[in-house]
């Protein structure tokens, strides 16, 4: 029952934020960052899911701390998940990769090296309203290369320089987005699958 978002073809159920197609380069099986060109997002919206995706950091690695394999993932297109090359590169605790980031750092640094493909694995709830305000806060659980790195892990917001915050024009759904961090970072196998409510 899951939806693949990438097949290894085309980037056809993706379009850019500014609008128009998405314009990252697709070869081999795996699409890349072309930095510059803005993030990316599906063009479908989806609520509560679990989502498989693979991910390689650029090798040699260049920059250091945030500057190095810089990407993200955000659920809704509010809730990031971090991406980072976090292999040997020292940044701050809830900017490494599996970290929500700006709120809660990774459990433990799972990190491959550079160049080899890293797998999340990430069940996602959005919140739920009640009269304007957050009755429920939304979750993520998230395993990096099968070792669990959130724990079903509270989002105090939409991922921001400053506090996070929710904003009640999110909905109940969103598209699921990719960031273009100006770091060629890979991505290939994508697939989710919809968490329906139980009845």
């Amino acid at each position: 029952d899951a939806i693949v978002l990438f097949d290894g073809k085309d980037l056809s159920k993706w379009q850019s934020m500014k609008g128009g197609a998405a314009p990252w380069k697709v070869e081999n099986g795996y699409f890349q960052v072309v930095p510059g060109t803005g993030d990316i997002e599906t063009k479908e919206k989806f609520g509560a899911i679990q989502l498989h995706l693979e991910w390689s950091e650029p090798t040699p690695p260049h920059g250091t701390s945030q500057a190095r394999g810089n990407s993200g993932v955000f659920f809704q297109g509010k809730y990031e998940i971090q991406v980072l090359d976090s292999y040997h590169n020292i940044t701050y605790p809830d900017g490494q990769a599996g970290a929500v980031y700006g709120q809660h750092p990774p459990l433990v640094n799972a990190c491959r090296p550079p160049g080899e493909w890293q797998t999340y694995d990430i069940a996602f709830t959005p919140a739920i309203w009640q009269g304007g305000q957050v009755h429920i806060p939304a979750y993520v659980s998230v395993f990096q290369n099968g070792v669990l790195v959130q724990n079903h892990s509270e989002i105090y917001g939409a991922t921001e320089q400053i506090l996070p915050r929710y904003n009640p024009d999110v909905g109940s759904v969103g598209p699921l987005r990719l960031q273009d961090h100006h770091n060629p970072v890979r991505y290939r196998n994508i697939w989710i699958r919809e968490i329906k409510p139980v009845s």
